[in-house]
C-alpha cells in the first residue's frame, strides 16, 4: 500500500497565514472601491444638479419676449419680465435669479408681477439651486447674453444665448388730432395789371 502523505502543522500555519494577507488585501480594495464609487456618485449628482440649473435658467432666457433686466452688485441679478417657460404651469410668467446673501445661495423665482426685494402681500415660488455661489455675472449686448457662473471650489460654467434682442418699447398709439377744415369760399382767377409803360411802381416821395 502506498503511504498518504498530510499536511505538516507548520504548512497549515503558513497557508492560514497567506490566507490573511490576500483577505485583508481584498478588503482594503473593496473598500477603495467603494469609498471611489461614493465620490464618483457624489460628483454625478452635483454634475446633475448643475446642469439642471444651467438648463433652466437656458430655457427662462431663450422663452422670454426680450425684456431683461440686469442690475450688477457683488453679484447680478437678472429678471425675464415674461418668459414661457414656467415650472409651474403659469402661461407666461416673471422670472428672477437672485443670490442671496446667506450662504451666497442662487435662487430662482416665479410668479406674476411681483418685485424685487419682494413686499410682503406678493405671492411667489422661491426654489434655491444651488450654494456657494463664487461667481454669478450675466452680460446682454445686442443679442447675445454671456452667462457666468461658479461655485466655491468648483470649475467655473459659462454659456451664450444668441437671438435675444433687447425689447424696444412700444410707440404710443395715440394719434394727434388733425387740424380743422377751413372753407374758404371760390374766387375767380387772380389777375395782376402790368404797369402802364414809362410809370414806375415806386412810390412817390412826398
Amino acid at each position: 500500500m502506498l503511504s498518504r502523505k498530510a499536511f505538516t502543522l507548520i504548512e497549515v500555519l503558513i497557508s492560514i497565514a497567506l490566507m490573511g494577507i490576500v483577505i485583508v488585501a481584498l478588503f482594503s480594495a473593496v473598500d477603495v472601491l467603494q469609498n471611489s464609487n461614493q465620490h464618483l456618485l457624489k460628483y454625478l449628482e452635483k454634475s446633475k444638479i448643475i446642469t439642471k440649473v444651467t438648463k433652466v435658467l437656458y430655457f427662462d432666457m431663450m422663452g422670454s419676449d426680450g425684456n431683461i433686466t440686469i442690475q450688477k452688485d457683488e453679484f447680478s441679478r437678472v429678471c425675464m419680465e415674461e418668459t414661457q417657460n414656467s415650472l409651474y404651469a403659469l402661461p407666461a410668467a416673471k422670472v428672477c435669479w437672485v443670490v442671496l446673501k446667506k450662504d451666497n445661495t442662487l435662487v430662482r423665482i416665479e410668479g406674476n408681477d411681483y418685485h424685487v426685494p419682494l413686499l410682503a402681500e406678493e405671492k411667489v415660488e422661491i426654489d434655491p439651486v444651488m450654494t456657494g455661489i463664487k461667481v454669478f455675472d450675466i452680460y446682454h449686448e445686442k443679442d447675445k447674453i454671456l452667462v457666468l457662473m461658479q461655485q466655491e471650489g468648483k470649475e467655473p460654467i459659462s454659456f451664450m444665448l444668441q437671438g435675444i434682442s433687447k425689447s424696444v418699447p412700444k410707440k404710443s398709439t395715440v394719434e394727434t388730432p388733425a387740424a380743422p377744415a377751413v372753407n374758404v369760399p371760390a374766387k375767380g382767377p387772380a389777375t395782376t395789371a402790368s404797369p402802364a409803360p414809362g410809370t414806375s411802381t415806386v412810390p412817390p416821395k412826398v
